[in-house]
């Protein structure tokens, strides 16, 4: 017996070796393009198109950055997003969470009916010429509302929010809070939302994302410059600094345009990705949970 006990101990330690060399590997392939970008915003251009930068940075050249944060419109973008981001997230969540608690009660009439017709608008729309004349026709092109409201709940969260109140949630516990006298209001304040803050804290992050990255519709229903969102301002940027056809007769122009755009693209990645990795950290322990609960049968 003790032979086997001893083998089993071998094969579980083989296996963890197994496991954590495993792990390690597919950590670099995810964490290296991070870092490569991150070298890359501050290299010489020519050794990184040349691939002479690969895990140390080389020829240190902060133009891109500078380039970046001389725009004057930076701050105003910066500031847009986080107003968009922060104000979007708070409706948003504010919606989905009641709405999807009010959806998982059995005693809801009609509730499969609004579940399918919200089902369905995941898989169809009106287009965007549609979708654009009806944002114009409620008043809300040009203004950051249209930035907010036509996503203002996204219906893959509705579900998985959903799901989540019917498996975390049981019945015999809203039972038991009916007897004691709590009515459905107070029972969702008190009982459920403090129960929620799993799902509450990974609908923060999906929809803080979502509006973060804000890009397309920002392109689509904004025309004032104060009002554009980072990812918009960093776009303009970037096409301020690629080469235009009167630079290609000044071959020696040319090649330093080609250089500094060359920086300005991994440094627009960095200054866009750079409060969501901040946040990450913080919700991250729930982004599991988040997943486990939407693979769930509602």
């Amino acid at each position: 017996m003790y032979m086997n006990v001893k083998a089993r101990s071998r094969s579980d330690i083989l296996f963890d070796i197994f496991n954590y060399g495993l792990l390690t590997i597919v950590l670099l392939i995810v964490l290296y393009p991070l870092y490569f970008v991150v070298i890359a915003s501050f290299s010489n251009p020519t050794l990184v198109n040349s691939g002479q930068v690969t895990l140390i940075p080389k020829g240190i050249n902060f133009e891109g950055y500078v380039r970046i944060f001389n725009d004057k419109m930076i701050l105003t973008g910066y500031g847009n997003s986080l107003l968009y981001t922060a104000l979007g997230t708070l409706i948003s969540v504010a919606i989905t969470i009641p709405g999807a608690y009010a959806l998982s009660r059995r005693e809801l009439a009609g509730r499969n009916l609004v579940m399918y017709m919200i089902v369905f608008t995941m898989f169809f729309n009106g287009g965007l010429i549609p979708t654009f004349i009806l944002v114009k026709n409620l008043g809300l092109y040009n203004s950051f509302w249209s930035l907010i409201l036509p996503v203002a709940v996204i219906p893959w969260n509705l579900i998985i929010a959903r799901t989540f109140f019917q498996t975390s949630i049981p019945d015999e516990l809203r039972e038991a809070a009916q007897i004691d006298g709590c009515n459905e209001f107070r029972f969702f304040f008190r009982i459920a939302l403090p129960l929620s803050s799993a799902l509450i804290a990974i609908m923060v992050l999906f929809y803080a994302v979502g509006y973060w990255n804000t890009y397309f519709s920002a392109l689509i229903y904004l025309k004032d410059e104060t009002l554009y969102p980072l990812q918009l301002v960093l776009r303009n940027i970037l096409i301020a600094n690629t080469i235009s056809p009167d630079m290609m007769e000044n071959v020696e122009q040319a090649s330093k345009q080609l250089e500094i755009a060359s920086l300005i693209q991994y440094g627009v990645i960095i200054v866009a990705a750079f409060p969501l990795l901040i946040l990450y950290p913080f919700l991250q322990r729930y982004f599991v949970k988040g997943v486990l609960v939407g693979s769930i049968k509602g």
